[in-house]
């Protein structure tokens, strides 16, 4: 699938800095800036650097500035340098030149470059491309990053078909700032420049090292600062400007009625590559995800290659980990398990799904998985409720899709301990009430998707017994059942008699059901609301319990469920008439008196709307999933639902060209906000699609079996 953007897509600045591009490398770095050319956010940069993957990120190269420098054409009484030898003057004057901005951006304190009006157009399949035009000269520039290095390259194609001398002139704009941070005028830069001897050049800061290459010729400058401006950050009340320096610019010079290619490389390695062979990389990478997820929807495959980028290598574990966000989030447990249904299982990445589960496996403790994997050698953090829980569930769509039954083996001591500890109890207040519910939340801890916490306040604090909580719990439950039948039903099998344990896998099978069934009892007793018609969000005794919230929508999407058909169908019903948007669900009812219609401004303000009405996507997945559901997976709701995501397309098209935003605002989604590319709303649309061109579709899906 590919996007094309014209100059009808660049009528202002504003509007052509609606869009940007991402490139990942599979370890955490990137490289990402707007469709005009231009950075808008401290997180952009030509080369965003993982200097320990994924999460030790260096902003190395911000921008490039690029330039067309024009000789003046020959008037009707010659150049400037026949004038000159007429006048009697020097022959060796130099004719006039103009100079045309190809690159965009705006600074503080200085003159914007406006090269958005010379750009015919911008497209993005695998990668971004743009296409200039000015003075006769047509100018192609595309930027490539090479998977599992710290590598970025860009390729100008110049066609000079004027009767004029050019000249394309690019400057980098240099941090060498850890990511989110500005560059102080008092670093020092060391450059090495590319000579005939050495075809590689340096750039040094920071006890950082990068390469360069370049067929082009180079001029050293003293040091030039310039402070560009970031409306995507100043707008949200993050800082609004940031430093850049340039050391030196590359000048290519294409007289008239001819063309050049120039290659920009940059590298954390010396062994540099060139352009084309990490071009071809990338496309055959991305063309193998696609067919692999095997999906006929374009949207579906494009989103199956988006997913891809999330992917990524964690030194520290040695393993693949899945980034929770682009530009700004790392990679957390929850997130994790929640996108991995998505982003590995639907599109067939079991390997990946295995070997990620298999890491958080060997993290588990006291029955909780971990929240957020710090670096440098310190605990992970495991304050999440739900991420053990949903550990399980991702165990069990592994094994439905891989057939791989022989992991329940391996992964079966870790869930006993999930289920034993979150009996018993746990840490973060997370253990079991007498009526089998689980309780979560204690103090200032947050421990549910929920979990804005500004200083002491909390504006969802959701302490108390979480609805989607017990929903992953009951289906846990259910799992653990089918899985300890399925490994007794094996060991019954084995010609050397009964091993060891057998015993307690059958009294274990009974224990999940008898225990299912009280959660299943009490979970209608205490969160339906019969003449409502759907579920309260939290029991815990305060008027929040009662709001519309769109975590009820996971109470009828799980794989195992607890309520009636017609329940779920007002459920269902619910959440579309108060929490649905096209591009995500609201995460508070409108008529609630919390509720926030915007997300934006200074910290405080944003943290306080996060949750209350802002839309996220990622829900959006379980109501289309509980939908089809609730209508036995008829060809009229597969059609209503496939309708639906059609605007889909035009979600791609906005922000982060090819993939899906963390939110939108909750009156009028149309921008989208918080993070460009998200990989849990990536994931669970995925799952979307994947229902939808599934051939054979259970029709009851709250009692799946294992696939032999």
């Amino acid at each position: 699938m590919k996007f094309i953007y014209g100059k009808n897509d660049f009528k202002t600045l504003e509007r052509g800095e609606e869009n940007c591009w991402l490139l990942t490398n599979g370890l955490g770095g990137f490289s990402s800036c707007t469709g005009v050319n231009s950075v808008t956010r401290n997180d952009h940069a030509l080369l965003m650097a993982s200097l320990k993957a994924p999460n030790v990120r260096w902003n190395l190269v911000h921008r490039v500035s690029e330039k067309l420098v024009v000789e003046e054409e020959k008037s009707k009484t010659g150049t400037a340098s026949e004038q000159s030898v007429e006048n009697g003057t020097e022959a060796e004057t130099k004719p006039e030149k103009t100079s045309i901005w190809l690159s965009t951006q705006s600074f503080e304190g200085k003159e914007s470059e406006d090269g958005y009006r010379n750009l015919n157009r911008f497209s993005f399949e695998d990668y971004p491309e743009w296409q200039f035009q000015a003075a006769g000269t047509e100018v192609i520039k595309s930027v490539v990053m090479q998977l599992g290095e710290n590598t970025v390259a860009v390729r100008y194609e110049i066609h000079n078909r004027s009767r004029r001398n050019c000249c394309l002139e690019i400057t980098p704009r240099y941090q060498f700032v850890p990511k989110g941070q500005d560059l102080e005028k008092g670093q020092k830069f060391s450059v090495k420049p590319v000579t005939e001897k050495e075809t590689m050049g340096t750039v040094s800061s920071e006890h950082v090292e990068l390469y360069y290459r370049i067929n082009a010729e180079e001029k050293e400058l003293p040091p030039v600062y310039e402070i560009c401006s970031y409306p995507y950050d100043s707008c949200d009340g993050r800082r609004g400007s940031g430093r850049t320096v340039a050391l030196h610019c590359f000048m290519a010079q294409v007289p008239a009625g001819s063309s050049r290619t120039v290659e920009l490389v940059y590298s954390l390695r010396p062994d540099l590559p060139g352009y084309e062979p990490i071009r071809k990389e990338l496309c055959a990478e991305r063309r193998m995800l696609e067919e692999t997820a095997g999906f006929s929807d374009p949207v579906a495959g494009m989103l199956a290659k988006s997913a891809g980028q999330f992917i990524s290598y964690r030194e520290s574990t040695g393993a693949d980990t899945i980034l929770a966000g682009f530009p700004f989030f790392e990679d957390w447990g929850r997130d994790t398990m929640i996108a991995m249904a998505g982003c590995c299982i639907s599109v067939r990445r079991y390997e990946t799904a295995k070997s990620i589960l298999r890491n958080f496996a060997v993290y588990e403790k006291d029955g909780l998985m971990p929240n957020l994997f710090p670096e440098g050698g310190k605990e992970p953090m495991y304050n999440t409720v739900d991420a053990a829980l949903l550990f399980i569930n991702s165990v069990w769509l592994y094994v439905q899709k891989s057939g791989d039954e022989e992991f329940v083996r391996e992964m079966w001591p870790v869930m006993e301990r999930i289920v034993e500890h979150y009996r018993k109890g746990t840490g973060f207040g997370i253990h079991m009430d007498t009526d089998g519910l689980i309780m979560a939340g204690e103090g200032l801890d947050q421990v549910t998707w929920m979990d804005v916490r500004v200083g002491e306040i909390l504006p969802t604090p959701r302490h108390g017994k979480p609805v989607e909580i017990n929903a992953y719990w009951y289906n846990a439950l259910k799992i653990m059942e089918q899985f300890s039948e399925k490994m007794l039903e094996e060991q019954a099998e084995e010609p050397s008699g009964k091993p060891a344990g057998e015993e307690s896998a059958v009294w274990r099978a009974e224990d999940y059901a008898a225990l299912a069934e009280q959660v299943k009892k009490s979970f209608s007793e205490q969160f339906w609301l019969e003449e409502e018609g759907y579920l309260k969000d939290v029991v815990s005794g305060t008027k929040s319990d009662r709001q519309i919230r769109c975590n009820q929508i996971w109470a009828v999407s799980m794989p195992f469920t607890m309520l009636t058909r017609e329940q779920e169908r007002r459920v269902v019903q619910t959440v579309w008439e108060k929490l649905y948007t096209p591009y995500g669900l609201r995460t508070l009812a409108q008529e609630d008196e919390e509720f926030h219609p915007y997300y934006g401004g200074e910290q405080l303000e944003r943290d306080l709307a996060y949750h209350q009405g802002t839309v996220w996507v990622f829900p959006l997945g379980g109501y289309y999933l509980a939908y089809l559901k609730v209508h036995d997976h008829s060809a009229e709701a597969k059609e209503t639902v496939r309708r639906q995501l059609e605007v889909m397309e035009s979600a791609l098209r906005e922000g982060c060209v090819g993939q899906l935003p963390e939110i939108y605002d909750g009156e009028n989604p149309t921008i989208s906000k918080g993070c460009f590319a998200q990989a849990w709303s990536v994931g669970e649309i995925l799952r979307v699609y994947e229902a939808l061109e599934k051939i054979n579709v259970r029709r009851n899906c709250s009692a799946p079996s294992i696939q032999r």
